[in-house]
């Protein structure tokens, strides 16, 4: 059985994480290599970094950042925002990523994501998704892009349906109504997923208890959880550490790696 996935997702401006409310009023957390750093220690399972500002400015992903990051951590780490082509890709993993998350760019021009598949294989590809509930699409969710600040008209399980499909080998879906929320995670949204793509899904936005993982991971078949807020958000009740929501987990019946003390 494989173990369940928790994620620390790095929303970076300016090479600093921030943490926003469904993408607005981003408050300053740390710097992305120091956080980094502490998540790694804390036996956090991957990191994902997302350069958030990139592809609304235009402008190329923030490589510098992402190498000092890298170079913290010893763990799956996936980086997204303002890669628009086969180079930036290849700059972005020469940097130190593992993975690479396309977004927006990947709803401009789905080929990129083919070519990535082709170029670097399906494993490092992820098709990063926003989605919002509003009813004007067949499941119900519609596929925003630019940080969440663009509606498109897409259907957001078809796109992932899609995506699987040109090749992506994973898919991180966002529930922008959850997001920032600490209310819990878009169940249903995740359901309608895994019955649309057989890749692993992670979910994003809503995480604020230990239990919110738990009925994640009991009721649906997602295989990662972003759990940014409960680990350093400024806005919680209160944050967990990586330890305490794994214990929490494995006596629940979740199958997580188990917490080993801090890493060297």
């Amino acid at each position: 059985m494989l173990t369940k996935r928790l994620i620390a997702c790095f929303d970076i401006i300016n090479g600093r994480v921030t943490k926003a409310v469904q993408f607005q009023d981003n408050i300053d957390v740390a710097s992305a290599d120091e956080l980094a750093q502490a998540m790694y220690d804390a036996q956090i399972d991957e990191i994902i970094f997302y350069d958030i500002t990139a592809s609304s400015d235009k402008r190329k992903i923030d490589i510098e950042t992402v190498k000092k990051t890298a170079s913290r951590v010893f763990i799956p780490f996936t980086v997204g925002g303002g890669i628009k082509n086969l180079d930036d890709m290849y700059e972005t993993l020469k940097a130190g990523a593992e993975k690479i998350s396309i977004d927006s760019m990947a709803v401009r021009n789905p080929q990129i994501i083919s070519d990535g598949a082709k170029a670097f294989g399906s494993q490092c590809i992820v098709l990063s998704t926003q989605a919002r509930r509003n009813g004007k699409t067949k499941s119900g969710y519609e596929v925003f892009i630019d940080g969440a600040r663009l509606a498109t008209g897409m259907d957001a399980i078809e796109w992932i349906r899609r995506g699987q499909e040109l090749g992506a080998g994973e898919i991180c879906l966002n529930s922008i109504d959850c997001d920032g929320t600490m209310a819990g995670y878009d169940l249903e949204l995740m359901r309608l997923a895994e019955n649309a793509v057989s890749v692993p899904l992670i979910a994003s936005g809503g995480a604020g208890k230990p239990e919110h993982l738990k009925d994640l991971f009991l009721t649906t078949e997602a295989q990662g959880a972003i759990i940014s807020s409960m680990l350093y958000s400024p806005r919680a009740e209160r944050n967990y550490s990586v330890r305490e929501l794994k214990d929490y987990l494995a006596q629940g019946g979740v199958n997580v790696r188990p917490y080993e003390g801090k890493r060297e």
